[in-house]
């Protein structure tokens, strides 16, 4: 499956599109993430652990929406976004979007 934010594939052609996929992925945040987060942010750096459970979320994201476009036949997703949004104080919601399409 190629997943792609460009509107179009170099070198192959779009014979058909199926429609609009996505995925979604809710994360929460822990208490001991939350404490180390914020002594971080008091001594500067990044929060490793913050960044490594956005990573999963938005691949978790992807992948679900990777799964609707091979429910629904297609080869390729074009046109993916990506959206992040806090639910709360604590959570956080990953959005993948795209076009599932057939290429050749």
């Amino acid at each position: 499956m190629i997943v792609t934010t460009t509107e179009s594939l170099e070198g192959r052609r779009i014979v058909q599109y199926l429609g609009v996929v996505n995925g979604d992925c809710i994360i929460g945040a822990n208490f001991l993430k939350d404490f180390f987060a914020r002594v971080r942010d008091v001594v500067g750096g990044r929060v490793g652990s913050y960044e490594n459970v956005v990573r999963d979320a938005k691949n978790n994201a992807v992948e679900d929406m990777v799964e609707m476009a091979e429910k629904m036949g297609a080869n390729a997703v074009v046109g993916v976004d990506l959206d992040y949004e806090a639910i709360g104080e604590s959570m956080l919601m990953v959005s993948a979007n795209g076009t599932a399409v057939i290429i050749e």
